[in-house]
């Protein structure tokens, strides 16, 4: 396939996507997502593949979604023509979509016939933990971050897929703050399967991999479709969805406004130093970064003058 944001490749039983923006530390553009889930579906359709794994490119799996003009698709190849968004089968009209349509195109790893199996390394940020998240297994480095720092002050999780995979309390934290975690907390915490040096991630991945893939196409495909309407009986479908519609009430928050002010006027890494300053992580650990700045949206000044919240 003719693909430029990833790399497909076969091998036996095995299928590769890896995703390949390194220089973008693998940021999630449309034309990437539209690529991926085009390359996943191709897996699924080859019968002599019986797993996919997907891994990335560099020093990080992905920084989550791509906030810049580059995010948009360059063609109509591998995303709907109408929306240039990858294809889920509405074109997602009107503000405020962008969660629902994120959930909806993860869905589609979900409902493949075969198991993928994630490779991660260095950052796994934001949109990057939905896609990870995703996938039936996850196989981490031990200093891998994984973390969403934009409900500090952007969004709520477009896929609030924590209460689903941790505990109560580390759901929340994670939920709330936007702190990284490391791939050994998340394997503690059970959203990863497994730990491992950066130097061993490719073999211990392909050798999970492909030990699975001893097993026929279509008993993996009942397995992962048994365990998926567990999960669905118990309402992750209705959940997740929910969780799209409370992260456009978010966005429309008083507060929230702020931040596309400090893109638009400042730039992307001057808004993000601003996010995560107090924090003093990401891009708050940068000289620069306003340590102290005041809360967003707390002050009658910052609101205009008008008092309310």
């Amino acid at each position: 396939m003719d693909y430029s944001d990833i790399l497909y490749e076969t091998d036996g039983r095995l299928a590769f996507i890896t995703l390949n923006r390194p220089e973008k530390l693998n940021a999630l553009s449309n034309n990437l997502r539209g690529e991926l889930m085009d390359a996943m579906r191709e897996a699924e359709h080859d019968d002599e593949v019986g797993v996919i794994v997907l891994r990335a490119q560099g020093r990080a799996f992905s920084a989550g979604y791509d906030l810049t003009p580059s995010r948009a698709a360059d063609d109509d190849n591998f995303v709907n023509k109408r929306s240039h968004l990858p294809e889920t089968g509405t074109t997602h009209p009107g503000a405020n979509q962008w969660a629902r349509h994120v959930v909806m195109t993860n869905w589609t790893i979900w409902e493949l016939a075969k198991p993928v199996v994630a490779a991660i390394q260095g950052h796994c940020l934001a949109g990057g933990t939905e896609l990870a998240t995703a996938c039936d297994f996850r196989i981490v480095t031990h200093d891998a971050k994984i973390g969403y720092p934009p409900v500090r002050a952007m969004t709520t999780m477009d896929m609030m897929w924590t209460p689903w995979h941790l505990p109560p309390c580390k759901a929340r934290e994670f939920a709330y703050v936007g702190d990284s975690f490391s791939g050994d907390d998340m394997v503690q915490l059970g959203w990863a399967n497994y730990a491992v040096e950066q130097d061993e991630l490719a073999d211990f991945t392909e050798k999970f991999a492909r030990r699975m893939s001893h097993v026929d196409n279509e008993m993996l495909m009942y397995s992962k479709r048994a365990v998926n309407r567990q999960y669905e009986t118990m309402g992750i479908r209705e959940a997740l969805h929910s969780g799209t519609e409370i992260q456009a009430l978010s966005a429309a928050r008083a507060a929230g406004a702020e931040w596309g002010r400090r893109v638009r006027e400042d730039g992307l890494k001057s808004a993000l130093e601003w996010r995560d300053g107090p924090f003093r992580d990401f891009r708050g650990a940068y000289d620069s970064a306003p340590k102290d700045r005041a809360v967003a949206g707390t002050t009658r000044e910052e609101k205009g003058g008008s008092g309310d919240y």
